[in-house]
């Protein structure tokens, strides 16, 4: 049976002290009886302290980005190995806003894949189509060609630490969300497209979240769906009263 995840991308907000707070409200209003994994993926200078905080609960921390050099002159950069220095063991990798603003390739993306799985970590692996690419009928093609080039040269045994998060790109932080329909219909082509390559075993394993401007709202449609197994959040992820109720939209 498929792990349910919910994981929340904080992305560049919360300092230290609200880091703290925001972990405390989380501890406070999570649902204890939704059998789900629970992560969260806070700035990068308060992985450790949230490593701390969250040591006696359920809930997992997760990097926003990883460097795909073991060490070296690449200055304001993280590797691998300091993550795991302090008890960081799950990645993001290849969210858009890394391919667009940073201009992560698929193959610099399979590099960091490869050296996140050496050190034994977990990747949240990301992948999704803009806005054109949908509009011209290319979305199963792009996702197709993004899933290939960065990650069908893996062994089938990675595949244990590989969850996948398709988000849409128009409709992150745009409050445009796909339909229930359309994230199932990307969703069953994703694991059609896995079981081609590797199997269907490990097609009918891998968990696929959603990425695209999930809410209370909307969560508990959405993750209805037969091939949605959680989801990747964004903004929801900053209060804890609506990433609790996300959460609750796995019930």
């Amino acid at each position: 049976m498929r792990t349910k995840i919910v994981a929340g991308n904080w992305k560049m907000h919360k300092n230290a002290e609200e880091t703290e707070d925001l972990l405390n409200d989380l501890i406070d209003k999570l649902p204890n009886d939704v059998e789900a994994r629970i992560i969260v993926a806070p700035t990068f200078t308060n992985l450790s302290s949230a490593v701390e905080h969250l040591q006696f609960t359920n809930i997992g921390v997760a990097a926003q980005n990883m460097h795909q050099a073991e060490a070296g002159a690449f200055t304001g950069e993280i590797s691998a190995n300091m993550l795991k220095s302090i008890g960081v063991d799950i990645v993001i990798l290849g969210h858009s806003e890394r391919r667009a603003y940073f201009h992560e390739t698929d193959a610099l993306l399979a590099e960091k894949v490869n050296t996140a799985l050496k050190h034994e970590m977990e990747v949240i692996f990301c992948f999704g189509e803009e806005l054109k690419e949908r509009q011209s009928q290319q979305h199963f093609n792009v996702v197709e060609n993004q899933l290939k080039d960065a990650l069908f040269h893996l062994e089938k045994n990675a595949w244990k630490n590989i969850i996948l998060a398709y988000e849409p790109v128009w409709a992150i932080g745009t409050g445009e969300t796909a339909s229930p329909e359309q994230a199932q219909e990307m969703h069953q082509f994703i694991r059609r497209t896995i079981e081609t390559k590797f199997g269907r075993e490990i097609a009918d394993e891998v968990s696929i979240l959603y990425g695209g401007s999930v809410k209370p709202e909307n969560a508990k449609e959405i993750f209805s769906q037969p091939d949605v197994d959680g989801g990747l959040i964004g903004g929801a992820a900053l209060k804890a009263t609506d990433f609790a109720a996300i959460v609750e939209g796995l019930a």
